[in-house]
């Protein structure tokens, strides 16, 4: 069985972090998430990182992996080479609470603030028809919330009042599909100086997002929605 090693940072707030390497057997069918549990279970139950749905639907294992932020549980072994080390270390731009931990509570906020509904109109399946003895489907967004995106996003560096590409991301499938959320309010708030307009277009954030959101492309959506209403009130003098 192959040997894999992991480079996981390591340390708490206040305390300067440092770079420990470790060492576990797993099969080349083993994914990310099976080696740092395997590194907590036999070398180090003090390790400091979080998990739960090991499928890709929780959004709660994300880390940069080699500087590249991904999802633990979908990021498979086999795609590192055994003599080299796999560096993992915490989410940026969210609050260090150590180890490979981070407090995703600014994100929540800034998500409940705008009222972002998990659910959303089955598209997918509105012309076909359910499985024999399934009376009814739910659809759920896309977004896993996961903080991907915020982490490889480079405004969230200089700017920690900018919305962030999840939020703003949420913004616009809100207006596309409202539930009886205040259209008014969140165009308001993208028009902010710290919304729509503040995104760089770096694309970073379409690039690990691990559930084809496409933030990125939502922003852009986004501002064009806000140009029209911009037009339209100019137009109809209510500048």
């Amino acid at each position: 069985m192959p040997t894999w090693q992991l480079r996981l940072l390591r340390g708490r707030p206040g305390s300067s972090p440092r770079l420990e390497t470790y060492r576990v057997e797993l099969p080349m069918e083993a994914y990310l998430i099976d080696a740092v549990e395997k590194i907590w279970a036999e070398q180090d139950r003090s390790l400091l990182f979080r998990h739960a749905c090991h499928h890709a639907s929780c959004g709660a294992c994300g880390v940069r992996v080699n500087g590249r932020e991904r999802l633990m549980c979908i990021t498979p072994l086999r795609e590192f080479p055994l003599d080299r080390p796999i560096q993992v270390e915490p989410l940026r731009h969210f609050p260090w609470l150590g180890d490979l931990l981070v407090n995703v509570s600014p994100m929540m906020r800034r998500m409940a603030e705008v009222g972002f509904a998990i659910i959303r109109g089955d598209e997918l399946a509105a012309d076909r028809p359910l499985p024999e003895r399934i009376e009814r489907g739910t659809r759920f967004e896309d977004c896993i919330e996961c903080g991907l995106c915020l982490s490889a996003c480079p405004v969230m560096a200089a700017d920690d009042a900018y919305l962030g590409p999840a939020t703003l991301a949420a913004i616009e499938r809100m207006l596309a599909e409202p539930r009886g959320g205040d259209a008014a309010g969140l165009l308001a708030l993208a028009d902010d100086p710290h919304g729509a307009w503040r995104c760089h277009s770096a694309m970073e954030c379409t690039a690990v997002c691990p559930s084809n959101v496409d933030p990125a492309s939502a922003i852009g959506r986004l501002r064009r929605r806000l140009i029209v209403e911009k037009f339209r009130r100019w137009v109809g003098g209510g500048r």
